[in-house]
Order: C-alpha cells, then sequence, then structure tokens
C-alpha cells in the first residue's frame, strides 16, 4: 500500500492568507489544506478528502500525473471523512473526471444534497457515483472500514433536518497483499471508546493535530472569545491533560511497530514550523509531523 500526504494544515492552510499570527508571520514551511491520496498497486489511486487545493496538490504529485492516454487520470475516486468545506470544496474542482465515485457517511452525502449541493450541481457532469460508508468495503483492492469520531456538523449544515450522524469518521486502509494497515483520523473530537483497537496493528496513525494546546487559538490571535471557538470546532488538543499525545505515549511502547504522526495542523499550531519548541517536543515524545509530500508504504 502506498499513500502520499498530499496537504498536512487545517482550513486555510498555513500561512493563512488574512492572518499575522506568530507562526503565519514565521517563515515556517507552507502546508496545504489536508488530503492523503491512497493505492494499492501504484497505478490506481484514491483521494481521501478533497481540499480547496486539491488542483495544485495533484499537479505536485507524479504519481496523480494524468496519462497515458490524453484524457486519462490514475484517480478513481474520493473517500471523504465528513462534510466541511476544507474536505469537499475541491470536488468541484474534479469535475472533469469522469467516472469518478465518492464515498462518505450518509449523512455527509445529506449535506452534499441539501447544504452544499455538490451532488446536484456535479450531477451535470459526467460519471459521478456516490456510496454511503456505513461498512467496511473494498475498494481497489485495499479494505476500507469507517470508524465514527463524532456528530459536529459544518457550519452551513446546522439548520438542516434529520441526517442523524455520523457525520465525521475515520478510515482505516488494510492490504491483504501485505498486511499493511494505515489509519487516518484528521478530526478527532476525543480519544473515543473502541479508538485503541481500531488503531491496533496499524502500521502508520495520522491524527488530529489541529491545536498543539486547549488555549492556542486565543493565545495566537488575542480575539475575544476565541478560546470557546476553539473548543467548539471539535478538535482534541495534541497536548495537555487527556490531550491526544498522552495516548500515543501510552500505546507507543505497547505497539514498536506503529508511526503515529500528526496532520490537519492550524495556523496558529506552533507544531506547523519545524523550529519551534513544540514541535521538537512532541517528536521527542514519539510521534511524527509529516510535512505535505510525505510518502510512506506498507
Amino acid at each position: 500500500m502506498r499513500i502520499v500526504l498530499l496537504g498536512t494544515a487545517a482550513g486555510g492552510g498555513c500561512p493563512q492568507w488574512n492572518c499575522a499570527c506568530p507562526v503565519c508571520a514565521s517563515g515556517a514551511p507552507a502546508r496545504t489544506q489536508d488530503g492523503v491520496a491512497v493505492s494499492a498497486d501504484g497505478a490506481h489511486w484514491y483521494l481521501v478528502n478533497a481540499s480547496p487545493d486539491i488542483r495544485a496538490q495533484i499537479l505536485a504529485t507524479p504519481e496523480l500525473a494524468a496519462g497515458p492516454g490524453p484524457r486519462e487520470t490514475p484517480v478513481r475516486g474520493v473517500l471523504l471523512t465528513d462534510a466541511e468545506l476544507d474536505h469537499t470544496l475541491g470536488l468541484m474542482m474534479l469535475r472533469e473526471g469522469a467516472g469518478l465515485r465518492v464515498w462518505a457517511p450518509g449523512a455527509v452525502l445529506g449535506a452534499l444534497d441539501a447544504g452544499f449541493p455538490v451532488r446536484g450541481i456535479l450531477g451535470g457532469y459526467s460519471g459521478w457515483e456516490w456510496s454511503g460508508t456505513s461498512a467496511a468495503q473494498d475498494v481497489g483492492g485495499l479494505r476500507v472500514t469507517p470508524f465514527a469520531v463524532g456528530d459536529k456538523r459544518p457550519k452551513y449544515a446546522r439548520s438542516l433536518p434529520g441526517a442523524s450522524g455520523p457525520w465525521v469518521v475515520a478510515y482505516r486502509f488494510e492490504d491483504p497483499a501485505t498486511g499493511g494497515a494505515f489509519v487516518y483520523a484528521p478530526c478527532l473530537a476525543s480519544w473515543p471508546p473502541g479508538f485503541d483497537a481500531f488503531t491496533a496493528g496499524a502500521g502508520y496513525v495520522l491524527l488530529d493535530g489541529t491545536f498543539h494546546s486547549a488555549a492556542e487559538f486565543g493565545g495566537a490571535t488575542g480575539a475575544a472569545g476565541a478560546g470557546a471557538a476553539q473548543a467548539a470546532m471539535g478538535h482534541l488538543p495534541v497536548t495537555g491533560p487527556g490531550g491526544s499525545l498522552e495516548h500515543v505515549r501510552r500505546l507507543r511502547d505497547e505497539r514498536p511497530g506503529t508511526r503515529w504522526a500528526y496532520t490537519h495542523l492550524n495556523n496558529t499550531n506552533p507544531m506547523a514550523d519545524p523550529r519551534s519548541d513544540a514541535h521538537r517536543e512532541v517528536c521527542a515524545q514519539g510521534a511524527e509531523i509529516p510535512a505535505d509530500g510525505t510518502r510512506v508504504t506498507l
């Protein structure tokens, strides 16, 4: 199984265009909005989330280059972890891709009908198919299993009727040929019951690294009410009591074959700067903070 980290930042990327916080002004290497590409054979690729940066990400990734025919592409479909705009707007950029299939939780598919009607818009383009992800299924030679991790709706979908969750899932990709397993969980409101078992045996676990600390957003922006706004975003901080790094430390010695890494870094997160103390300290405790373009083989 081959994995390419197309982007590693949260919505807005890093630096964010309207922000002069210490991280955005630091000159740290730029990060595009998060997403990965996964393949069982190196020839047929599946995107996990489609950010507004997807066109630039595809063009920057040789494995995803068009060809060999004049209108052929190795991209076969997209799996969505949620309905957030930073994970779905890129579908519009893929509108020329005839024959693409999109997999997503039922609530997300509903939101893409009624809240952000991308399904209706893309219905005018040929070959798009839509499937739910309520159970494990085979996708391009990989066994893909969803795991519910949250019910946070995007802002545009808050008033939609019905549409019971889950609204946010993580995915486990398993390669039956090699036994390799990869878990992608860019949005975690908590470390939910059963998540230990879901990640067991995985060679690479890519976790929500949105915020380094629980008070980060307010400290970086100085905005009134920023602390409450951060809490409402539904992202478990990396550090501090109950943070995800506590779980990584707890599991790393039990699972020496697992690499733990962070993605979806907010532009205020000091971990985004490889020169920062926060970056060094998290890495020293057994986790990785990969850059855009990182490749993993399992």
